[in-house]
């Protein structure tokens, strides 16, 4: 596809989008682990059919990047063990798992800052340095990724916190009760637009909100079960899918349904 049409097909799943504003099913349950933490979870997001369309219909959120994904921006580090840990990991690429070997490992590194000032992956030739682009003779895609399926690892071991995470948003907050007790309320939805702050209204096209997207074989709780347990804990994440199979085993069907979900087959 030349990038006129490239252009065109995004312009017009954009135009296929769901509204940010719908309803949502939610649960809250105290964490199986710490008494003094409650889980708000989005049912409509977590059992949902969204999943990852790259290098398989993924549009990219730049125009004329499809094949960037969302790598187009680089991934901030989360902080300073988030940086030691990846760097750990791609000590172990080479140049034949890694088109942008010289680049990572010469005097320039893997990070610099961005326009605030706060340190993110470096971009070479507009995006992600860890980015494999199309043609490499090692595969296109996160070289950090492949690397952890090479080697039987969850990506999450292996990739920045906020690209495994993605499009999971987890959000804290602390909640006053009218008793005068408090508890830790953690939140987890979806990364949609809003989670990028203003900016994300002018991404040219994200998956979370796009039909285009909702076709997964598994709802969401169980095709990101790995990156779940790592965020709510295995006893957490076993309450989550308990809420969820009961959620998808109401008769009527779930309620409030993601609206981008496309018919199962």
């Amino acid at each position: 596809m030349d990038l006129k049409a490239a252009k065109k097909a995004a312009k017009a799943a954009r135009k296929r989008e769901v509204g940010l504003d719908f309803p949502r099913a939610w649960v809250e349950f105290v964490d199986p682990d710490d008494a003094e933490q409650v889980f708000r979870c989005d049912l409509t997001w977590l059992t949902s059919r969204w999943t990852c369309v790259f290098g398989r219909g993924c549009h990219g959120i730049r125009p004329g990047r499809a094949s960037d994904g969302c790598c187009t921006l680089g991934a901030h580090w989360s902080d300073e063990d988030d940086q030691k840990r990846v760097l750990g990991h791609a000590a172990r690429l080479t140049p034949e798992t890694w088109q942008f070997h010289k680049q990572g490992t010469g005097p320039k590194g893997i990070s610099e800052p961005d326009e605030d000032g706060d340190l993110r992956t470096r971009r070479v030739d507009g995006a992600c340095i860890f980015l494999n682009r199309p043609g490499f003779p090692g595969g296109e895609g996160c070289a950090l990724h492949t690397l952890a399926l090479r080697e039987g690892l969850e990506p999450l071991e292996t990739k920045p916190d906020v690209c495994w995470q993605l499009p999971i948003r987890r959000a804290y907050d602390w909640i006053d009760r009218p008793d005068e007790t408090r508890y830790l309320q953690i939140t987890i939805g979806e990364y949609d637009r809003r989670g990028w702050g203003p900016g994300g209204h002018d991404l040219q096209w994200w998956c979370t909100g796009s039909p285009d997207a909702h076709v997964g074989a598994d709802p969401v709780y169980v095709s990101y079960r790995a990156e779940l347990v790592e965020l709510m804990g295995a006893g957490g994440y076993a309450e989550l899918v308990r809420q969820c199979e009961r959620h998808l085993a109401n008769p009527s069907g779930p309620v409030a349904p993601h609206p981008a979900d496309q018919p199962a087959g």
